[in-house]
């Protein structure tokens, strides 16, 4: 084990750059990931085939892929969630790999978490955990109280893997796996009952253990097993299945060390237990709904003693209806909003075809009240998606859809520009859109939709073969109208200005080289064909006979097309 840090955390970015800066929480922090779990990966990478083998089972040429699987037991459990993110991070192939664990220490934070439900690669982890087992629980207790009775243990466990005959654990080591069992319990405890709000020292410092799960997580006992995919009941549960009533404690603690290595038997009993059906459940269930609880719960030896756990299924479950609610009633009021979208987009073309000017210009100009109250409407809704987004009370994968992902990218190109135009009209040209005044909304929205186009499903696209009927950059008027301001003071000798101005032109150049620029850019009387007169004028002043590609491209008219 490694002590990096209170709980043996760290940040999952390494020099040698084996994961990419893709795995971060919403908070843009880089994840966090148990490094000794990460140091043994990376010792894998580093002096093994490993990279080899992928790259053999991973090759299109192949006629039939091979399905990859990733399998590991305990601390190699952590090692088979860091392979297997590896080759879906890499994307080497269209079908993904799969990960099963078994007693599985949990491996990486929040952060982590979310970075993989943003993927959608927790589909991809399968955790097998048994009732009593030490070892999945053991990080959520910090590394100085498990460190020494770990040590005492590891002996033993090796020895039984190892098929020594001595099977029966000394005092000393019953003494060990006591100490190591009260500390995790200890905090198991704290995970269940307190939220994280409620876990601040005076410092300021979190007592909470980083690690979260992800994935689906079978919790398995001698009554059977229970799926479970929920992350915060999946970390009630680890601790819930810890409590039991119905053995002597040291027996518990005589389990907590032969569950750990006796996975083979654990799965052997399960499979019976499916085969024949055998399941318990209370006959004064009030609805299938609660007989389904009860046997799930029944299935991993928690007794109808226990309060807490059917109360963490439900909170579960009610959470589950709530996000689905929440998001079949914000995809109503995305039907309505479109109404609001047609009148900007008929707003766009009237300027353009009546008034020959932009409708970036026209709002620039004057408030047009139609125009503003669609805007109005339409930030109003994002913004409350945003809000909902932050205090999750939507689903985990909501910024990963294709339908939020869309909607939000068409909402940005269209209306953005609106925004921007209201901003320099309000602020008499002297703000900064881009440093002071753009809308937390445009920033999260531009956030998924770049996070979307990193994954498999974005690779792979052909270039435009014509213009785009709406700028990509919902942000281009706001680098125009700091391109004009930049320009003035050029002219009054400001000569800092000349690389930003510089920077701008390559900038456009590069959007239509790309064709990510709408031909209203061009019309005669648009902000940007102001700009770019003065400059051309200004550049050809300074160094006679002066050219650039975007004056080769301007003077050919190319961007017509």
């Amino acid at each position: 084990m490694v002590k990096e840090s209170k709980y043996g955390e760290g940040n999952i970015q390494t020099d040698n750059k084996v994961f990419s800066g893709l795995l971060k929480g919403n908070d843009d922090h880089p994840a966090l990931v148990h490094q000794g779990a990460l140091k043994l990966f990376l010792h894998i990478m580093e002096n093994t085939d490993f990279q080899a083998q992928m790259q053999i089972y991973t090759d299109s040429k192949q006629r039939k892929l091979k399905p990859i699987i990733f399998v590991g037991h305990s601390l190699g459990g952590a090692v088979a969630t860091l392979a297997t993110l590896w080759v879906l991070e890499k994307r080497l192939r269209l079908s993904s790999p799969f990960c099963i664990t078994f007693g599985s220490p949990l491996v990486g934070d929040v952060g982590f978490v979310e970075a993989v439900g943003r993927e959608n690669w927790a589909g991809n982890f399968f955790h097998v955990v048994s009732k009593h087992d030490i070892v999945p629980r053991m990080f959520l207790a910090p590394f100085e109280s498990i460190a020494e009775p770990l040590i005492t243990i590891l002996p033993y466990w090796q020895g039984i893997m190892g098929n020594d005959s001595k099977t029966v654990p000394d005092s000393l080591i019953q003494d060990a796996c006591r100490t190591l069992l009260n500390n995790v319990l200890q905090h198991t405890y704290t995970e269940t009952y307190y939220g994280p709000d409620s876990l601040r020292e005076l410092d300021g410092v979190t007592k909470r253990s980083p690690y979260r799960p992800f994935g689906t997580y079978m919790f398995c006992s001698s009554e059977g097993a229970s799926c479970i995919d929920n992350s915060e009941t999946v970390l009630k549960m680890i601790h819930l299945t810890m409590q039991s009533h119905e053995k002597p404690y040291d027996n518990i603690i005589h389990d907590c060390l032969s569950e750990h290595v006796g996975y083979g038997s654990v799965m052997k009993h399960v499979i019976e237990k499916s085969i024949s059906g055998e399941r318990v459940a209370k006959l004064d269930s009030e609805s299938s709904y609660r007989m389904g609880m009860s046997l799930q719960l029944e299935a991993i030896g928690i007794g109808a003693q226990n309060d807490n756990a059917p109360i963490a299924l439900q909170i579960a479950r009610d959470m589950e209806n709530k996000h689905n609610t929440n998001v079949a009633k914000l995809a109503s009021e995305l039907s309505g909003k479109q109404c609001s979208m047609a009148e900007v987009e008929w707003y766009k073309e009237r300027c353009e075809k009546e008034d020959g000017i932009t409708y970036y210009d026209s709002f620039r100009k004057h408030n047009d009240i139609d125009a503003n109250l669609c805007r109005e409407r339409l930030c109003g809704f994002w913004d409350n998606i945003i809000e909902m987004w932050k205090r999750n009370e939507l689903p985990s994968d909501f910024q990963s859809q294709n339908k939020w992902i869309n909607a939000g990218t068409a909402y940005r190109r269209l209306v953005e520009p609106l925004d921007i135009a209201y901003y320099y009209r309000m602020s008499k040209g002297t703000g900064n859109y881009l440093s002071d005044g753009r809308p937390t909304r445009y920033k999260v929205l531009q956030k998924w939709m770049e996070e979307k186009e990193n994954t498999r499903g974005s690779r792979g696209r052909s270039g435009r073969t014509k213009f785009a009927s709406l700028t990509q950059d919902s942000c281009f008027w706001a680098h125009a109208e700091e391109a004009s301001k930049d320009l003035e003071n050029l002219k009054q000798d400001h000569h800092q200005k000349l690389e930003s101005l510089e920077m701008f032109e390559g900038y456009v150049t590069r959007l239509i080289n790309d064709r990510n620029i709408s031909s209203d850019v061009f019309l005669d009387g648009s902000s940007f064909m102001k700009w770019w007169k003065e400059w051309k004028k200004y550049k050809q002043n300074q160094i006679p006979g002066w050219s650039s590609p975007l004056y080769k491209i301007m003077e050919s008219e190319s961007w017509k097309g």
